[in-house]
């Protein structure tokens, strides 16, 4: 690969990060209390938190590491991606308008609410945590994959990329997030769709010869379909792809942020299902494009050695015309600028909803929005930093880091969550007891089935011999939550059932709605027989 760019493709790239600090500009007048810095007083329509909900979910993991699988393997790991649609279409029209009644902000005020100070903490500090290694990745990912095809410094470009981020959030808040999420959904489609459509009229034979290789070679379909719980098979990634759908949109500050910038439950609603259905077709786009290469190298050689998420870069920088890397390359770093700013918003949010007011309450709304910003600043420093030691410690560093944090600290949050919304007899005294729980269930499986050292050297971290986890580490969250779930509901048993706000609960909503249909019923009644 020549890591050269034209001057056009260089302008293609300047003007898209001078249009993403325009953004910042535009909406920073607006910012003048913390309901407009975190939820934009419902001035952004439906459509428009529809697209910032697909930006959010799409970064250069989507841009490298979905090609990437697609051209080394089959489409399993697009099966976690299919289920959130297929649980979300069940779950949505309770989950949003329940946030948007109970919380003022912070996602976990609901956990507090519901079960107590411990998992509003525990919560929000696994949300942190998983959100500062996430960044990192993110920031990794992106600034290894420029430098490779451009030839810049990868720190130079954490930096930068970072700097603009930071700048963005400072000045136009979620508003100026949200917008900049429809631009670079646009840019999105547009660059992968391109980049398809091109890889397959460049296959001799076109879309029929790239589908027929493709299934000859083990490259289309979902399995090994196989019940069994040690190896990556279809039901494995079913199991977690609900359990991932469940977090992402009911626990995660992200996307329960965009819940309350809408006007209405309604308003909310729509976007979420529009968001929802946008996003599987995105990742579905870039598996395709990895299919898509699989086929297209057995016909062309490609360099010996060369990496799985590598060989889309290689394609862009080798195959595509002059402009047309520029608009790729602006689109990739849109896309990472975009899922980052999200994730620091909400960071903010937290930092100030769950900490900072529980430090110094009854402070002025100024203070607050002035701490906003602080945070702002300070966890995009700190994700600046991450993805420089990611950088150091190499990917598989990346790797063990980003899973140990995964693991440790964000087991159990669905388990929480679905206790909270389906139980009225789980109490936070059972809950306390499942989080310890579930901290020592997760603690004793990482340790137990994670290897450390190389070659003929490598051992566990902890060897029970034949009580160690053999199971696949996609499990491990999913079996955090039912041992959240199992051991809050029996525990709550041994204390008094608690006096909840039904609104807290699935059955509150149930209710609230069977109220509603039966006014609106009286209300028809009643003009019926005004008009006689």
């Amino acid at each position: 690969m020549k890591p050269v760019l034209s001057p056009i493709d260089y302008g293609i790239i300047t003007i898209v990060l001078l249009i993403t600090l325009y953004f910042g500009f535009r909406f920073s007048r607006n910012q003048t209390s913390t309901k407009t810095y975190f939820k934009a007083q419902g001035r952004v329509p439906a459509w428009a938190i529809g697209m910032s909900l697909l930006a959010t979910l799409i970064s250069s993991v989507t841009f490298l590491g979905y090609p990437g699988e697609g051209y080394s393997s089959n489409w399993i790991l697009l099966v976690q991606g299919l289920m959130v649609p297929i649980v979300l279409l069940g779950t949505i029209w309770f989950i949003v308008p329940l946030y948007r009644k109970v919380i003022g902000l912070s996602t976990y005020e609901y956990f507090e609410k519901r079960f107590g100070r411990l998992a509003r903490y525990y919560s929000s500090l696994a949300f942190v945590l998983r959100q500062f290694s996430g960044m990192g990745t993110v920031f990794f990912l992106l600034a290894v994959a420029l430098s490779n095809m451009t030839g810049g410094n990868t720190f130079a470009i954490i930096t930068v990329v970072g700097a603009i981020i930071i700048i963005v959030n400072l000045m136009g808040g979620i508003e100026a997030v949200i917008w900049l999420d429809v631009f670079q959904g646009f840019m999105l489609f547009a660059s992968g769709i391109l980049c398809l459509g091109v890889i397959l009229y460049s296959v001799e034979g076109g879309p029929a010869e790239v589908w027929n290789i493709a299934q000859e070679n083990g490259r289309t379909g979902f399995g090994p379909y196989d019940i069994d719980f040690t190896q990556l098979t279809f039901i494995v990634m079913v199991i977690n792809g609900a359990f991932y759908a469940i977090q992402k949109y009911g626990t995660d500050q992200t996307v329960v942020q965009r819940y309350l910038t809408a006007k209405t439950d309604k308003a909310a609603i729509r976007a979420s299902l529009l968001g929802i259905l946008l996003t599987v077709p995105v990742w579905t786009l870039f598996m395709l494009i990895g299919t898509a290469l699989f086929v297209y190298y057995r016909q062309q050689p490609l360099p010996d050695g060369m990496r799985a998420d590598a060989v889309f870069p290689f394609f862009i920088m080798t195959e595509l015309p002059t402009g047309v890397i520029g608009f790729i390359l602006a689109a990739m770093i849109s896309a990472a600028i975009c899922s980052l700013s999200a994730d620091l918003n909400s960071l903010a949010a937290v930092g100030v909803e769950d900490y900072y007011k529980k430090f110094r309450p009854h402070r002025t709304d100024k203070e607050y929005l002035r701490v906003s910003r602080v945070f702002v600043v300070v966890s995009g420093l700190i994700s600046i930093l991450i993805g420089a030691i990611y950088i150091n410690a190499g990917s598989e560093g990346v790797l063990g880091i980003v899973f140990t944090l995964y693991a440790i600290f964000s087991g159990g949050i669905v388990g929480i969550f679905l206790l909270g919304i389906f139980s009225a007899r789980a109490n936070r005294q059972g809950v306390n007891i499942a989080i310890i729980t579930c901290v020592l269930f997760t603690a004793y499986a990482f340790l137990t089935s994670t290897e450390i050292g190389l070659g003929d050297n490598k051992r566990l971290l902890l060897d029970f011999g034949a009580y160690n986890f053999t199971h696949n580490k996609l499990m491990l969250g999913v079996y955090s939550h039912l041992v959240v779930i199992g051991v809050g509901y029996i525990a709550s048993l041994f204390f008094p059932k608690p006096e909840l706000d039904k609104n807290l609960l699935y059955s509150g909503w149930v209710d609230s709605r069977r109220e509603r249909k039966a006014e609106e019923r009286l209300r028809a009644v009643s003009a019926e027989v005004s008009s006689l």
